[in-house]
């Protein structure tokens, strides 16, 4: 499979190429599609990649400078891979280290390489045992399980960092079941809704906060930039779920 071409989405070919997640040609999918889309097409101006096999599934990677990241991390000089995805029949295939070696050769003049994973396997969190594999080391850890890895090209760079508030787990809402999300998967938008209107059908004091940028996802601290859920300010879930599963978690947290 590794014979199969890789391909940069960039303005010109974004409406014409699937995105790997949300490929189905229905309403909903194709709505999602295009939130995705067009949060990407801002995104290009400021040195945003996205890297895909011509296949159709999910197989891709995203990074951009560190310091565009929607993440509360402190990485200036280096490039952060923000989502890497590799599933299903290609794994296995050689095809995600094929992807992760563009984003190396993308990066050459830069400090290195971050990226956010967890000492337990996390939903749409980049798997810690691959990425040591891969040369990566654990520089920084933040709440709920949370680390930082790094793979540096100039040694004597400083180390990324979490930002003081993603290390504690915290913000500033602490009265109410907080939804903090972002435009960078097309899931997560829907989701969260679905999940917040969730929690209020139980009686549960709902916020939601959409991110507006890097600068914002640094001064909020929401963990996971996709999508952060927060119970009186403390951090418990990256999770999205549908509305029957979160009922039961609801349940489980004593709602």
């Amino acid at each position: 499979m590794q014979d199969e071409k890789i391909i940069t989405l960039n303005e010109q070919n974004i409406d014409s190429e699937h995105i790997c997640c949300a490929i189905g040609n229905d309403a909903e999918n194709l709505s999602r599609a295009s939130m995705k889309k067009e949060w990407l097409k801002k995104e290009f101006s400021k040195g945003h990649v996205f890297k895909k096999f011509d296949v159709r599934g999910k197989c891709f990677i995203e990074y951009c400078p560190a310091e565009q990241a929607w993440f509360p991390i402190n990485a200036d000089g280096y490039t952060f891979i923000q989502c890497f995805w590799v599933s299903g029949k290609f794994k296995g295939t050689g095809m995600g280290s094929k992807l992760l070696e563009e984003c190396e050769k993308d990066s050459l003049n830069t400090n290195g390489l971050v990226i956010i994973s967890s000492k337990k396997k996390k939903p749409f969190v980049s798997d810690k045992k691959y990425m040591l594999s891969k040369g990566f080391s654990v520089c920084d850890s933040a709440a709920g399980d949370f680390e930082l890895l790094v793979k540096k090209f100039i040694p004597q760079a400083a180390d990324p960092k979490f930002t003081e508030n993603a290390k504690q787990g915290t913000i500033e809402e602490s009265q109410a079941m907080t939804f903090v999300y972002s435009d960078m998967c097309p899931f997560a938008p829907v989701y969260s809704q679905i999940m917040a209107k969730t929690a209020q059908k139980m009686g549960v004091t709902v916020k939601t906060i959409k991110l507006s940028g890097p600068e914002h996802a640094r001064q909020t601290g929401a963990l996971y930039g996709i999508f952060s859920l927060y119970d009186k300010g403390k951090f418990i879930t990256n999770e999205l779920m549908t509305e029957e599963k979160f009922t039961d978690y609801l349940k489980k947290l004593g709602y």
